[in-house]
């Protein structure tokens, strides 16, 4: 059998990706629709059992209101749909929890992190061992460590070299899926303002330091260009499992020592996985290097100059914002405005590895895009995906016998269906992937050319966003920082 990829001849392979189900419980229909509906038709018997036709055309306002919000869409959604959502949205407003403050006077408990929200009981744990810093969810019983990778263009690769290295990340990803322990991975690529610190550092090492001309040109547009520029960074987050690793945590000792120790034979395996699909680890985030990149999150204005003074701003008890304001469809922190869109569909054509790059690559737009991969155990897949095919030919046999027309969004679902347990059966991990960008500026004004910037470049990309509504400040959470929240 031929192996040689690299030989000039060697087309990549395209992929794709499987759709986003759309089923309701029952013919297509969600809940809320299902509660909706059932409210009307109930409201229709009993008029019609307790006074008749007339009781039909009394109690019309009911009947009539509750079809339609349940058959009228709104925004992607139907309004029935919004209720939830909304009712949610204003019980944070009338209790106050749009809004958060610093309280500079009253010292936050030792340990936590200074995070507003549901990030508030976040806790820090530092690992002698690896030197890592690790973040426990008390409520989500999770344990995550954060490594930071470097890689080169992979655009500008061959694609004898680009298939090496996807199928070196996929086995990164079939390793999380064969480990049981893993509650999700989470791969962050942002982009921040360059301080210029790197041009100045190749000037002061290559440089001819003399009194020419052409040196204090050189000199000079070092110091404007720098910080006019912006630069990528790549962290991936490793969420342990407490709950699926219990066993293992006791054997080691119980306790946070117990589960670091878990963790970190976790991490060791991952930064095997990451090595051997040529990806250049640099190291798993210290306390410090966390703090950094909260601070910088939510205070783009002053990663400048933490960069520039690596002594100050390194304490992750000071690391969250000063101030955070929730909007319906924004959120405001210290010196920025912040959107986060969620992609709601993923290409349905076949395409190549790399397809994302025209919204990780939009020019002057500061974003975050983070990829969410959430493994399923191999009985745990095998039992999904028996329930959808049961659910899909159930709902096509309902639609046969009603006279509905099969469409083909319900055909092409039963087909990757199909395609997922021939892949199962095959040996192959499911993984769920959820993909969020979350787009900043300074302005309000600013922030809509920026997300109208990235919701073209998803149209390059083949892919269709969503903003977020109503859940800005849960959505930036798990978006913009690497701490592999749920969302």
């Amino acid at each position: 059998m031929d192996t040689d990829t690299t030989r000039p001849g060697y087309t990549l392979a395209p992929v794709q990706f499987s759709r986003l189900t759309r089923r309701g419980v029952l013919l297509g229909l969600s809940l809320p629709q299902l509660v909706a509906l059932s409210i009307g038709v109930l409201t229709i018997v009993s008029a019609l059992y307790t006074t008749g036709a007339s009781g039909i055309a009394w109690t019309s306002p009911i009947w009539g209101t509750a079809a339609l919000v349940a058959a009228i869409p709104i925004g992607g959604r139907k309004i029935v749909e919004w209720v939830p959502i909304t009712g949610r949205w204003l019980l944070r407003t009338a209790l106050g929890q749009l809004t958060y403050r610093r309280r500079i006077i009253r010292p936050r408990p030792a340990g936590t992190l200074a995070l507003p929200g549901d990030a508030a009981p976040l806790r820090e744990w530092h690992d002698p061992e690896s030197g890592a810093v690790m973040i426990h969810d008390p409520h989500a019983q999770t344990l995550t460590a954060i490594v930071a990778v470097s890689h080169p263009a992979f655009a500008l690769l061959d694609p004898g070299e680009q298939h090496r290295r996807v199928t070196g990340w996929g086995r990164v990803l079939a390793g999380a899926c064969r480990s049981g322990r893993i509650a999700r991975l989470q791969v962050t690529e942002r982009t921040l303002p360059d301080s210029g610190s790197g041009l100045a550092e190749w000037w002061e090492r290559h440089g001819i330091h003399d009194d020419s001309w052409a040196a204090s040109t050189y000199r000079e547009l070092i110091e404007r260009a720098g910080p006019a520029g912006e630069r990528h960074a790549t962290t991936i987050s490793l969420a342990l499992d407490l709950r699926a690793a219990a066993r293992q945590i006791r054997t080691s000792g119980g306790g946070m020592r117990g589960a670091a120790t878990v963790l970190r034979q976790e991490m060791t395996a991952l930064t095997g996985a990451l090595r051997a699909a040529d990806l250049v680890v640099d190291g798993w985030l210290t306390a410090d290097q966390l703090a950094s990149v909260l601070r910088t999150a939510y205070d783009p204005d002053v990663g400048v100059e933490l960069e520039r003074h690596r002594v100050i701003g390194r304490d992750l008890a000071t690391a969250g914002p000063v101030a955070v304001a929730e909007s319906w469809d924004r959120l405001r922190s210290d010196s920025a405005f912040h959107a986060v869109l969620w992609i709601s569909e993923w290409p349905r054509s076949q395409v190549f590895p790399g397809f994302l790059s025209p919204v990780v690559f939009t020019n002057g737009v500061l974003r975050t895009v983070s990829l969410y991969y959430l493994p399923v155990r191999a009985d745990q897949a095998a039992r999904d995906i028996r329930k959808k095919k049961t659910e899909l030919i159930s709902d096509a046999h309902q639609r046969r016998r009603i006279g509905q027309i099969e469409d083909a969004t319900a055909t092409a679902e039963y087909d990757d269906v199909l395609q997922q347990e021939a892949d199962l059966t095959a040996g192959h991990g499911v993984l769920r992937t959820t993909g969020l960008v979350c787009v900043t500026a300074p302005t309000i004004d600013d922030l809509d050319a920026a997300v109208a910037a990235i919701e073209q470049a998803a149209i390059q990309a083949s892919c269709e966003v969503r903003r977020l509504v109503g859940q800005q400040a849960q959505a930036f959470t798990a978006a913009a920082l690497p701490l592999c929240r749920s969302v």
